[in-house]
């Protein structure tokens, strides 16, 4: 098992988060590829995107997998400047893990989740690599990561 889904793992034992670990041959990056291999429809799917203010912080927008994300919005709701899409290398430094991989918790970040993920029963996330995925409910990473719930799709 790659290092990155093993930390991921250490860390949800370590908060005792509720949810389901999913591990596949085939590549999760996409919202398309997640749900091809998990058998479940794109919507099921949550896309963590990550931006960085022009502080140098990071903020993780989570949305629907078939959604995109407002950075306009996102600067609203937080009252700062328009944050920017977080380059690969960026994503991996701040998070400790790969983009296409990144979860929606386990590391410091300032976390937003659309309205519409919550009304869901179950989501899919990343599990740390481009082929895993977490299963959990909404209410859980939502506990998992101290999101604010806020509007934030286009």
């Amino acid at each position: 098992m790659p290092k990155y889904e093993e930390k991921l793992k250490e860390f949800i034992a370590d908060h005792n988060i509720k949810c389901e670990f999913l591990q596949f041959e085939q590549s999760c990056h996409s919202v398309r590829e997640a749900a091809q291999a998990a058998n479940v429809q794109d919507s099921d799917c949550v896309k963590n995107i990550c931006l960085i203010d022009s502080e140098g912080n990071l903020i993780v927008a989570i949305v629907q997998g078939n959604d995109r994300v407002s950075t306009s919005r996102v600067g609203k709701v937080l009252n700062i400047p328009k944050p920017r899409i977080a380059a690969p290398d960026e994503i991996l430094a701040k998070t400790g893990y790969p983009c296409g991989g990144t979860p929606s918790f386990g590391y410091m970040a300032t976390f937003l989740i659309d309205p519409v993920v919550i009304e869901k029963d179950i989501v899919l996330t990343g599990g740390g690599s481009e082929y895993a995925l977490i299963k959990i409910s909404p209410e859980e990473l939502q506990k998992a990561n101290n999101g604010e719930v806020v509007k934030l799709r286009k």
